[in-house]
């Protein structure tokens, strides 16, 4: 399928799952922690600038973001986890919000993990990938601000990421693409829609 990246426009902040778009067409989830890079990365794929935006107070929206790219397919915006100062009933909001949408008919084609290369998987990133894989549901891994760190220390997390038994398990053939990426360079950016195009024929 071919698709102008640039003729993109936000559509809607779902707060309940009777507001998820359902109308058939693909749909490219981004899952991470909060302030991990999820805007910056739609907004560097879409080549604007401010398409995409971050909350004010980090980690306290709790919305599923759709942008419709082409009218072709959707970048969904999944409220970021681990945000240390988020109250508990804000946590089962954020819980009851998220699996509605990854379980229901609105099942996304693919899933963008997005993983902090300098940080590390944390354990909510370690529980999200367990779920991907029991689940079956298709995945790639971006380890987001890769311009961070320096050349030794960027090769060694990336292995680590690559062998991760939750991102890559000794015992399966098929392995799941890890890819570098940086909002501030554009790196990966040509593998992260290699990637989605794959997903969305």
């Amino acid at each position: 399928m071919k698709f102008n990246l640039s003729n993109a426009e936000f559509l809607l902040s779902a707060g309940k799952e009777s507001q998820f778009i359902r109308d058939g067409k693909p749909q490219i989830a981004l899952s991470g922690r909060s302030n991990v890079g999820k805007s910056s990365l739609i907004n560097t794929v879409l080549g604007r600038k401010k398409l995409a935006r971050t909350s004010s107070e980090p980690g306290k929206t709790i919305t599923v973001n759709f942008y419709g790219v082409d009218k072709k397919f959707y970048f969904v915006d999944l409220p970021g986890y681990g945000y240390a100062r988020r109250s508990e009933s804000e946590k089962r909001v954020w819980s009851a919000l998220t699996n509605g949408y990854l379980t229901g008919d609105s099942a996304p084609s693919l899933v963008l993990q997005l993983i902090d290369l300098k940080v590390g998987p944390t354990g909510d990133d370690c529980m999200m990938l367990d779920w991907l894989h029991s689940s079956g549901t298709p995945f790639v891994v971006v380890a987001t601000k890769a311009d961070k760190l320096n050349k030794t220390d960027r090769k060694r997390n990336f292995e680590a990421l690559l062998t991760h038994p939750l991102i890559n398990p000794p015992d399966e053939e098929e392995k799941i693409k890890v890819i570098a990426f940086s909002s501030l360079t554009g790196e990966g950016k040509d593998e992260v829609i290699a990637a989605i195009s794959e997903h969305i024929k």
